[in-house]
């Protein structure tokens, strides 16, 4: 894990491949030592050589005992940012119970269980929890049911845990459609032209992200929005 020598807070990010968590990772890099997480070693190549110092966390989040493993050297995390999930788009009537069961096991349950693991390195450090959700977890439009239930669910979770856990901070940021390849995906999906102009920059969601872990202690920034100008 991160040299014992370093003064900078450390900074776990899952879904630090590419999209919007390799943009966290950026934003944070100046200021923490980072552990950036994802599926596969292959997945996090470029951006840690992007970013000399940072330490690849290569597991499958939904492997707890895998999970368990990969974060028990870890003893004191200052900053948590829950980014990595999946998306699955369909109607109620033409969904799956494996759909289901996918999306809420890797956007929600998974979530959980890390942040459960985490605990005891976050308390030492009176850490901060970002959970990265979604305007779906605001509303949810017909068709994205699976996925917003998931993040209705993340919403309630990050609740509760800021009441379990008094002396962490906990935020929720809820960024419109990002310019992502995830929602390049998307739109193809939906027989549409993309065009990057109509969603965020992962830089201006990632620079949010920063806005929040910097917010000075006496202040608590429990949830932020973001929409698409």
């Amino acid at each position: 894990m991160t040299s014992p020598v370093s003064r900078k807070p450390t900074a776990l990010i899952t879904g630090a491949g590419r999209g919007l968590g390799a943009a966290i990772a950026r934003e944070l890099a100046p200021t923490h030592d980072l552990l950036l997480g994802a599926r596969s070693a292959e997945s996090l190549r470029d951006i840690l050589a992007e970013l000399p110092g940072a330490e690849g966390l290569p597991v499958e989040l939904t492997d707890y005992p895998a999970v368990a493993a990969a974060v028990a050297p870890i003893q004191r995390l200052h900053v948590l940012v829950h980014n990595a999930g999946v998306i699955d788009i369909d109607t109620i009537a033409e969904s799956t119970v494996e759909q289901w069961r996918k999306t809420l096991e890797a956007n929600l349950i998974a979530v959980a269980e890390l942040t459960r693991l985490l605990l005891p390195a976050l308390r030492a450090s009176n850490g901060h929890v970002v959970l990265i959700n979604s305007g779906a977890g605001l509303r949810a439009n017909a068709g994205w049911a699976s996925y917003a239930a998931s993040k209705f669910g993340l919403r309630a979770f990050g609740d509760a845990l800021r009441l379990e856990e008094p002396a962490l901070r906990v935020t929720s940021i809820h960024p419109g459609r990002i310019d992502t390849d995830m929602q390049r995906e998307i739109i193809a999906g939906e027989g549409r032209e993309y065009r990057a102009e109509e969603f965020l920059s992962p830089k201006t969601v990632a620079g949010a992200v920063r806005a929040a872990i910097e917010t000075p202690r006496d202040a608590h920034p429990t949830e932020i929005v973001l929409r698409p100008y």
